[in-house]
């Protein structure tokens, strides 16, 4: 070990350090500022000196952090050698494909410093000597890292320095962080131009490539499939399909690195002139495509599937009528066609209208325009100003799109969209395993609850497993945070997904050990309690329920009271909307998940009384609306909050709850309401949580009217509803929601 570092770090060790005290510190404007690197360096060799941490790991990390950017990259590198040392000895199993990044880099560097040679040089050298000694499955994670865009780094850098304008100092983690933060700019822009090639040269070493296969199914379509195949592997492999309406080549590879053939096959007209038709043909080709794998010499005849979203949806239609060859499926936020999707709670929402027009090929000229978040937030304020008919979307952006407006033409769960998925019958006969997971907090929630209900329902003996946890879309492939938008999340909920995904195809396809975390057909993580529990199914996680009716007479603190004594005969609270006020039309839907306040908006408030004892909140949420209306049919909106005693508000799940009242009891058939008349509506949300909630804490229910620029809106006519306008909408919507009407929560 280095002497001078090692003295160093015992210090750091021993020592009980007072406070570093702040750097002065004055962020650059723009990260394309000249004085960038040179106002960063100079940071960095003030805080060197001084940079304390007790633990020795991070100490030599954050070190070599600070060396690098202050240009001494010899003592980077030595100060990362010692961390891999003591790594070593605790014998991690896996490499941290981020530290062998830095690694990497910090040889190269002080390979160039030290020998006087080009950095492509060093770096090659650098690379050569870590990446080819590691197995596939390491070397992808590494190279994956690498050939993150530097783009990536440099809008993050951006960002801090954007946060920081005007402040005069900084402490030492954020200083750390914003080390950090241009480190990995600095790295990625330096090393970037040249990764592509040695990622290139590994593959090749490493895999068998194929991306010219056209596949001819029964109806005489053509199907590009895309096969990687380990080189190493002399013997048949089970496959890992994904069929997918997304460019996913690195997917394919990452399933050859975890020893499986990994083959990608794209919807038909991908790429093609007058792309995809959502929806309609993924069953029938992702079974010829399939059929196509068990045929190949280098299949052993069985195929997974796997995805997240529109993915996850094909491989339920291949399911439809299972093919022999697919004996699992693997599958993250599926999208549940006529369910979730387009519309949910049979609401259609403009999301559905943006994603047409990519998946369809409609926006082919406009590719950074599909992506971007405020021209379509435009779009959809723009809509709900001009009061038009939802129908009027498309000509509003000048790209009408016969894919939105036929999905339009069946608000009702009808044959259009259940020919698409597995019927009763269908879902009964299905004894293949199936491994899902999902989010609290995550859109796609509602179609992963729906198949997994629906194949245990119809199938009491299914092999099909829930993983469920807060969690957002994208957690599968992105890993779940150890934050979500102001709210900290569970240490045990913090697992590696999309490595879990991998473990249990081996469980299933290979004969590996079985995860205990998948011991049982539910498995949810508890917020707040940090713990995962296990339950036979949805009705399980809680045996006991706690009935709040909606007390109006009661007042709490100026709210009304969510209470568990029937209020009084007759008793309701009051509740007008007008639609066609559009004066809210710049308002978006905040995306942190606690505050100081909740959103209430065209809603009432309904709020306990502090609970005496802690209790874990899980599962479905029912219960009973009783109410009276003046209209013909309205889109109800339902939330819930822990309001803890510190008075901070906690969404218990996101996206709210919201359901069309006359799809309410059957999303097949409308029912609408009888307008003057008190009538009651039962409801179970489409959507799971679990927290635990507190000794102290309030439950608060927020109930109202959804009416939203980006929700096709309710007039209550009794019409079809993407017909109607503001006209419609004269007459505000009058509610009285009486005391009898009660939520049922389910805890444990």
């Amino acid at each position: 070990m280095n002497k001078a570092l090692f003295l160093v770090l015992m210090v750091s060790i021993s020592h009980v350090w007072a406070a570093t005290p702040d750097l002065e510190f004055h962020p650059p404007a723009a990260v394309g500022d000249a004085a960038t690197p040179k106002i960063m360096r100079d940071l960095a060799e003030r805080l060197l000196p001084v940079y304390e941490e007790a633990d020795p790991n991070k100490y030599l990390a954050n070190v070599s952090a600070l060396q690098m950017v202050a240009g001494d990259h010899l003592a980077a590198d030595v100060s990362r050698q010692e961390l891999r040392d003591r790594r070593r000895q605790a014998d991690t199993a896996r490499p941290n494909s981020r530290g062998v990044i830095y690694d990497i880099y910090a040889h190269a560097k002080a390979i160039e410093e030290e020998n006087n040679v080009p950095f492509a040089e060093g770096f090659a050298r650098a690379f050569h000597e870590v990446v080819p000694r590691f197995n596939d499955q390491d070397a992808y994670a590494v190279t994956r890292g690498f050939a993150i865009s530097p783009q990536v780094f440099r809008d993050a850098l951006q960002r801090t320095f954007d946060r920081r304008s005007g402040k005069d100092s900084i402490d030492q983690s954020g200083a750390m962080d914003l080390i950090w933060t241009f480190l990995a700019f600095d790295a990625y822009r330096t090393f970037g131009p040249l990764i592509a090639a040695l990622n290139a040269e590994d593959d090749q070493n490493r895999y068998i490539a194929d991306d010219q296969t056209q596949i001819k199914t029964a109806g005489g379509a053509s199907v590009t499939v895309l096969v990687v195949r380990p080189k190493k592997s002399a013997k048949s492999l089970p496959t890992l399909l994904e069929f997918t309406i997304y460019d996913a080549e690195s997917y394919a590879k990452e399933c050859a690195a975890h020893g499986y053939a990994g083959v990608v096959a794209y919807s038909r007209g991908m790429h093609g002139a007058g792309g995809v038709v959502p929806f309609q043909h993924e069953g029938d080709d992702a079974r010829a495509v399939i059929k196509w794998i068990a045929r190949q010499s280098w299949s052993d005849g069985r195929v997974g599937m796997y995805g997240d979203g529109y993915s996850g949806f094909a491989a339920w239609a291949a399911a439809k009528r299972l093919p022999p060859a697919l004996k699992a499926i693997a599958v993250s936020d599926s999208m549940a066609p006529g369910i979730d999707f387009p519309m949910l709670g049979s609401i259609f929402h403009g999301a559905a209208y943006r994603w047409s027009l990519y998946a369809t090929g409609a926006d082919a000229s406009d590719t950074k325009g599909i992506h971007d978040d405020a021209q379509w937030q435009s779009l959809q304020q723009k809509w709900y100003r001009s009061g038009g008919r939802y129908r009027d979307l498309g000509r509003l952006n000048g790209r009408p799109n016969p894919t939105f407006i036929r999905w339009l033409n069946h608000p009702s769960y009808d044959e259009f969209w259940q020919k698409l998925l597995p019927d009763a019958k269908q879902f009964a006969r299905l004894n293949i395993p199936v491994l899902s997971a999902t989010g609290y907090y995550a859109a796609g929630e509602p179609g992963t609850l729906y198949y997994f209900a629906q194949h245990h329902r119809h199938n009491p003996r299914a092999d099909h497993t829930l993983i469920i946890g807060p969690y957002v879309d994208g957690a599968m492939q992105r890993g779940a945070p150890a934050r979500l938008p102001g709210l900290q999340v569970d240490s045990s909920a913090r697992i590696d997904l999309h490595e879990l995904r991998y473990q249990w195809f081996d469980h299933v396809l290979k004969d590996g050990p079985l995860l205990p975390l998948l011991r049982d057909r539910v498995n949810y993580e508890v917020t707040g309690a940090n713990r995962w529990r296990h339950a036979a199914s949805l009705e399980d996680v809680a045996r006991e329920s706690l009935k709040f009716y909606l007390d109006a007479n009661l007042p709490s603190g100026g709210n009304h009271r969510l209470t568990q004594r029937k209020p009084s005969q007759g008793a309701f609270v009051r509740q007008t909307v007008s639609l066609a006020d559009r004066t809210d039309a710049d308002w978006t839907w905040p995306r942190q998940l606690t505050g100081k306040s909740p959103v209430i908006r065209n809603a009432v408030m309904f709020s306990s009384e502090p609970l005496t004892k802690t209790a874990d909140l899980g599962g479905l949420i029912a219960g009973r609306l009783d109410f009276t209306v003046n209209k013909m049919d309205m889109d109800i909106e339902i939330m819930l909050y822990e309001r803890l005693a510190s008075g901070e508000y906690v969404r218990l799940f996101d996206p709210n709850f919201e359901f069309r009242a006359s799809y309410a009891a059957d999303r097949t058939h409308r029912r609408l309401l009888k307008a003057g008349e008190r009538q009651q509506l039962s409801f179970q949300s489409d959507r799971m949580t679990s927290r635990r909630l507190q000794v102290g804490s309030r439950l608060v229910l927020v109930l109202g009217i959804s009416k939203r620029p980006d929700r096709e809106i309710n007039y209550g006519t009794g019409n079809d509803v993407s017909e109607e306008s503001i006209a419609d909408g004269k007459i505000p919507i009058k509610i009285k929601w009486y005391g009898d009407s009660y939520v049922d929560l389910p805890v444990r």
